[in-house]
């Protein structure tokens, strides 16, 4: 059977995904850098930043929740081992107050620090919370932008960073399918989407990027079926790299029971466009790296 070919789109992420500190699995770093970054940034409640415990908790959740919003994946909790974390001290200023933020590795050491904006003595020492929220809005955005920066450095160092090595993918699971398409399409997947830009894996754990896939099969005039199957490229923080959509009018006996030379035709054009948006976001993310 000869297969018409798919009408095939990409859709590439548009928002959401940078500044991305440490993003990917960098590996073993050089001895000036410690050990790999942990996908989560740590805040703790901070006990030198001239707070009541109260506030410093509070401050903790306002600052990490706003660091969210920066796309800094960050949980405020005490420190953990392995994992990055963020110590807050404060320093008086005559009638103001300075927050100070430290990035600390796994290793103990500093990898960066700056000075926040100055806020009113009176409402950070009192644990105020128009207060506390002010200096979380305020200085977030510097504080995105040091991480980033210490991204970047670990990011150049490291020959097993995604600037200096094939990507990795993994293939997730295919749902929706009529007849055997469920298994069908990612197994003919597995065979064409390697290449020269791109490793394929088989262990989720060890991949930079999982790509999964969704049918939607609608009857149609004539007996056909208007077929839409969507694959969904994600990267280690679950975010959405980017989609590649083909549309086609199919006969049910072209997908029911088997799918056939189907499956292969559909994921033989899907390969090309899983592989460019693999590419994109990774040109995307060190783009932004390195303009901050």
């Amino acid at each position: 059977m000869r297969y018409p070919p798919l009408l095939l789109t990409l859709l590439l992420a548009g928002c959401g995904t940078l500044p991305q500190p440490f993003y990917g699995n960098p590996g073993p770093v050089g001895a000036k850098l410690a050990t790999p970054p942990a996908p989560v940034l740590m805040v703790p409640p901070p006990g030198k930043a001239l707070l009541r415990d109260n506030a410093a908790s509070a401050y903790a959740n306002d600052l990490a929740a706003k660091l969210a919003d920066y796309d800094v994946p960050s949980v405020a909790g005490p420190i953990q081992k392995d994992n990055w974390h963020l110590q807050i001290t404060a320093a008086l200023n005559g009638n103001s107050t300075l927050p100070i933020y430290n990035v600390i590795g796994p290793d103990g050491k500093s990898y960066g620090k700056i000075t926040g904006q100055p806020v009113s003595t009176e409402g950070w020492a009192n644990g105020s919370q128009a207060t506390l929220i002010k200096a979380a809005d305020t200085d977030a955005p510097n504080l995105a932008k040091l991480l980033t920066g210490i991204n970047a450095a670990i990011q150049a160092s490291s020959p097993q960073s995604l600037e200096n090595r094939t990507p990795r993918i993994a293939i997730g699971t295919v749902t929706g399918a009529p007849g055997d398409g469920d298994t069908a399409l990612p197994t003919d997947l597995a065979r064409v989407l390697a290449g020269p830009n791109l490793e394929l894996v088989t262990n989720k754990q060890d991949a930079d990027f999982v790509v999964s896939g969704t049918v939607k099969a609608s009857p149609a005039k004539s007996g056909q079926s208007l077929v839409e199957l969507d694959w969904i490229v994600r990267d280690t923080n679950n975010r959405v790299a980017g989609q590649v959509t083909q549309i086609h009018m199919l006969n049910q006996s072209d997908i029911t029971p088997h799918w056939g030379d189907v499956a292969v035709a559909a994921t033989q054009e899907a390969a090309g466009g899983i592989q460019s948006v693999v590419q994109n976001d990774i040109l995307k993310k060190q783009a932004s790296t390195k303009k901050n």
